[in-house]
């Protein structure tokens, strides 16, 4: 996506020239939390943070259709890898393995076996339930370590209403809630990052115009949230 954030990055310097405004840049994880926050938030609210990333331009993006599939709950059809190390993921292996399992299933159905030994609801579910459950451990993970109970979910993603319901039950059992919100507020939108400026412009943030080119490298921990001081 770094064309797109190039060409608005010309655009944003070009009206800030043209009608001496200030800039601000905005950090889009920043952004998506400070959209999602509540007014109010604990001051260990913990945010977990998923996006699809390279998937704005694809008429049916696959989580879409996964997740729609996986909503029958089917039966697992197989265990999937599950390599969670400390507060990092792996899902290679799980790729693979759902990639092999899909060849088994198509070749099932190409002989004319009848019933399929599972179906691609089965294995939706079953990569879905998987892959959460990893998140939703190393999101407890991070809870513990900073003695959170509340967390944020955020990105987009984070509309999945499965995700929601793991990460509630799992901030349940520690005594929490869940904040989430739905697609209008999780996936990309302009109002999240004019929001995010315009807290940072009120505390006085600015940025100079010899700085102002735009990064994909841009951490959100380098960011200076002086608005939550």
């Amino acid at each position: 996506m770094g064309a797109p954030l190039a060409s608005v990055a010309v655009g944003a310097r070009t009206l800030a020239l043209l009608w001496g405004l200030p800039l601000v840049d905005v950090n889009d994880c920043v952004g998506h939390i400070e959209m999602a926050a509540p007014s109010r938030a604990p001051p260990t609210l913990s945010c977990f943070y998923a996006s699809g990333a390279t998937r704005s331009n694809d008429p049916r993006p696959p989580a879409t259709t996964l997740s729609s599939l996986a909503k029958a709950r089917s039966p697992p059809c197989s265990d999937l890898p599950y390599a969670v190390k400390g507060m990092d993921c792996s899902f290679s292996g799980i790729l693979a393995s759902a990639d092999v399992l899909a060849a088994q299933m198509h070749a099932a159905r190409a002989r004319g076996d009848d019933p399929l030994p599972f179906t691609p609801e089965d294995l939706c579910f079953t990569l879905q339930e998987t892959v959460f459950a990893m998140l939703v451990e190393i999101t407890e993970r991070a809870m513990a370590h900073v003695g959170s109970s509340q967390v944020l979910i955020v990105g987009g993603v984070g509309c999945n209403e499965r995700l929601q319901e793991m990460m509630g039950l799992m901030a349940r059992d520690r005594g929490g809630s869940v904040y989430a919100t739905d697609e209008r507020f999780c996936i990309d939108n302009g109002i999240m990052i004019a929001h995010a400026g315009l807290l940072a412009y009120n505390t006085g943030f600015r940025t100079p115009l010899e700085d102002s080119q735009c990064t994909q490298r841009f951490r959100t921990d380098e960011v200076h949230i002086k608005w939550r001081d």
